[in-house]
């Protein structure tokens, strides 16, 4: 693509990797508050290492979300690249182990 193409594109992307770093954020704060609660009242949770992982892997993709925001080209495309090997490592390392 080229042109207007891509940066239709691009912009449909950056938008995927908008829904994907406001998800991760909703998954860290779930994982935290799962946390507390299981720690408050006695039960296991998920660890502190996870919510740790958790927390700084949506720290990171709402950076690199900004990036792709903010900037255009290949800026843009590696920010938005960025939030989708965050969320898949975030989530092969937590969820699917």
């Amino acid at each position: 693509m080229t042109g207007a193409g891509a940066g239709a594109g691009l912009r449909f992307l950056r938008g995927i990797s908008g829904v994907v770093t406001a998800g991760l954020v909703v998954l860290a704060i779930g994982v935290a508050v799962t946390q507390y609660l299981g720690h408050s009242r006695g039960f296991p949770g998920p660890g502190g290492l996870s919510v740790g992982a958790h927390i700084a892997a949506a720290a990171v993709a709402v950076v690199a979300q900004r990036i792709a925001d903010h900037r255009r080209g290949f800026s843009a495309f590696v920010g938005t690249l960025v939030v989708f090997v965050v969320t898949g490592l975030v989530l092969w390392t937590q969820w699917w182990q």
